[in-house]
């Protein structure tokens, strides 16, 4: 039998005994009264009075605290469900305002009335994420850095300062402490199936949501502070995120029904699937096929989790990682871990492998889950940084199709039928051929052909008449600019046995090798992204701010010639103004060269990178420190271009010298294209 059908629970039974059974061992009947005051006021005494407390150092002892508030969480479960819709809004909703996402909270008064299991979890996690976020807004009013992770931000002095410490630590006893119920953590790692969650606590966090409400409007009204809720993020570029052919997932195309029945089929059958989790996988399909793009998604990511650590649990042999949901454990058997390079005992991780190569799984889910430039969905959708009524469908796109091509991929029996599916099989290649896209090396790529295509622009700027130049005495520099343009030729001579032949020519270097043709060649090189060492992740730092400043320097000329263009026609240009439009237009003559010279050169030591470990400590910081004074020259080259400087004659002596370093280091054979041979 897999070990997909055996395991029926995830929870370690520490874990199981405090969600499942701690809370129910006291069989008090609770007085809904005690706690609710006739105006509908929380009495927040009689809830704090059952956090019970160590002898020890007074800390929250939570073992007793949870057994103590079982009958509190039974009372208020069963006042809900006695209300109608219509006398929870009266009572409740002006409560809910302050998280702003009233809508959120009524629908969770909804699905308590019904108990589905499933919708019951998809809940709590949405209303947990929701009470983080806007606890992180209350928090602004004091502090000024809100804590990232939900523990810290529960522990905090401000919001002891507007809610009472007591009240914190009823709080911490559902959500934020590993020793509590830890109910968001537990749903939102996958540890949880969907009946293991009693619906009761459900019930008290969303009656602690308005107790909340009550009290911070007590604390503004004090202190006469208006309460800012910080803007959703949005996400920008959604075509990067367009990794799988939308054709397949459309919801107006016949296709989609027929991808989302082979989906729920995949679901029955793969071995990536705990039979304990198949609710969530099948509310989560019929989530995508009703539009609630953001339920799916947030259903989804869990269970990928759970498949991802079944994976890594059995191909490492530490099958006890399965089911960990403990303290020591929590926080380290997650996407990050299941990610690593080595295990934390330093032995390889075997996951990736199992993944296949290209690691098209790793690259996957590093870009939409870990790193900084991408949509870091996850993170997003917990912390509640993101409008789930407006969540795209082009990201739940791809986390099902996504999510199909592992259930295809991970199965006990013969998939070959499925995976050959003319509407399976597209999804298949899309992801064995798939290439990071938010990696540092990714954005370096992206960044160095955007600059590129803004010094294109250069040539087809308006420039005055060449006859008007050659009334203006005093402009000098020509030769100058000549001499720096010899210059990048010679050292593009040096360094042309490193570059492909295909894009190269000795006769004119300069135009034949500094062209976006041998960008995009460069750029489609592929470099490995999964754990790039440290030296490697610093020099991608500095290339990618070099490449940064040049195009600034850019845009800032092309902003600068079309101005002084169009003031020079309407004659509208001082004396001294016009001496420097011309100087600029003289030297943009080797400003060109130059800049498209420093793009091939970052992209060739970007190509070979991973070189640079080959240095000694000594030869890598030179390395570090050349790069360092290449950043300098480009910053400097900011400055002087700039609306503010003007300064188009420095910006030669400027370039004299950065080209004579980058020669000598040349020479000396310090660059890292120089250690490939």
């Amino acid at each position: 039998m897999a070990l997909s059908d055996s395991v029926t629970t995830c929870l370690s039974p520490p874990v199981h005994y405090v969600i499942c059974k701690l809370g129910f061992e006291k069989k008090d009947t609770y007085d809904i009264n005690n706690i609710l005051s006739e105006n509908g006021e929380v009495c927040w005494q009689a809830v704090t009075e059952h956090v019970c407390y160590l002898e020890s150092d007074q800390s929250v002892d939570y073992i007793k605290s949870i057994r103590s508030l079982g009958p509190v969480c039974e009372s208020i479960n069963l006042h809900f469900k006695s209300l109608t819709k219509e006398q929870f809004v009266i009572q409740y909703a002006l409560w809910f305002r302050w998280t702003n996402y009233t809508e959120l909270f009524l629908e969770v008064f909804d699905v308590l009335q019904y108990t589905q299991t499933t919708e019951v979890a998809l809940g709590l996690m949405k209303l947990t994420s929701c009470l983080e976020r806007a606890l992180g807004d209350v928090y602004l009013l004091i502090g000024k850095d809100c804590p990232f992770l939900l523990r810290d931000l529960l522990a905090s002095e401000q919001l002891a300062v507007v809610f009472g410490q007591a009240v914190m630590n009823v709080l911490k006893v559902f959500i934020g402490s590993p020793y509590g119920l830890n109910l968001r953590n537990v749903l939102w790692h996958g540890f949880a199936s969907p009946q293991e969650i009693p619906v009761k606590y459900c019930a008290m966090l969303l009656f602690l949501t308005a107790g909340l409400g009550q009290l911070l409007q007590t604390y503004l009204l004090q202190t006469k502070c208006i309460l800012v809720h910080r803007p959703y993020v949005i996400f920008v570029s959604l075509e990067e995120l367009d990794v799988f052919p939308g054709k397949y997932l459309t919801i107006s195309k016949y296709l989609n029904h027929e991808t989302l029945s082979i989906a729920e089929e995949l679901v029955k059958l793969s071995s990536f699937v705990l039979k304990t989790m198949l609710p969530f996988w099948m509310a989560a399909l019929t989530a995508f096929k009703q539009s609630r793009y953001a339920d799916c998604v947030i259903l989804l990511l869990p269970q990928l989790e759970v498949g991802l650590r079944l994976l890594f649990t059995t191909t490492n042999q530490c099958p006890n990682r399965l089911l960990t949901a403990e303290v020591k454990f929590m926080s380290k058997v997650s996407y990050d871990l299941m990610l690593a390079k080595c295990l934390d005992n330093e032995e390889v991780n075997q996951l990736p492998a199992v993944l296949e190569e290209p690691a098209m799984a790793s690259e996957f889910l590093w870009d939409f889950l870990n790193h900084q430039e991408g949509p870091r969905i996850r993170d997003r959708l917990s912390h509640g940084e993101i409008n789930l009524e407006t969540f795209p469908r082009e990201v739940a796109n791809q986390i099902v199709a996504f999510a199909i091509t592992l259930l295809c991929r991970f199965s006990d029996v013969d998939m070959f039928a499925f995976k050959e599916h003319m509407v399976i099989k597209p999804l298949m290649n899309c992801a064995s051929c798939y290439r990071s896209r938010f990696h540092p090396i990714s954005r370096l790529k992206k960044q160095v052909l955007e600059c590129m295509k803004s010094i294109h622009i250069w040539p087809e700027l308006p420039t005055v008449p060449k006859e008007h130049i050659q009334t203006i005495k005093g402009l000098e520099g020509n030769a100058e600019a000549s001499t720096l343009i010899l210059m990048i030729s010679e050292i593009i001579s040096q360094l042309q046995q490193y570059m492909p032949q295909n894009c190269c020519s000795s006769d004119d270097p300069i135009n034949s090798v500094l062209t976006e043709r041998l960008l995009i060649e460069l750029c489609d090189t592929c470099i490995c992204t999964l754990y790039s060492p440290r030296p490697v992740l610093e020099i991608l730092v500095v290339l990618r701010k070099i490449s940064t400043q040049c195009h600034q320097v850019s845009e800032q000329v092309i902003a600068s010639t079309e101005l002084r263009y169009k003031q020079w026609m309407n004659k509208t240009l001082r004396s001294r103004q016009r001496h420097n439009y011309l100087r600029m237009l003289n030297s943009i003559k080797f400003l060109s060269p130059v800049l498209r010279f420093i793009l091939v050169l970052i992209t060739l030591e970007l190509v070979n990178v991973h070189l640079v470990c080959r240095k000694n400590p000594f030869d890598y910081q030179q390395y570090l420190k050349f790069l360092k004074s290449v950043l300098q020259y480009t910053e400097n080259l900011v400055t002087y271009t700039s609306p503010e400087k003007n300064k188009w004659d420095e910006t030669m002596e400027l370039t004299n010298k950065a080209l004579i370093k980058i020669r000598k280091i040349s020479d000396r054979k310090l660059m890292l294209m120089q250690l490939a041979t």
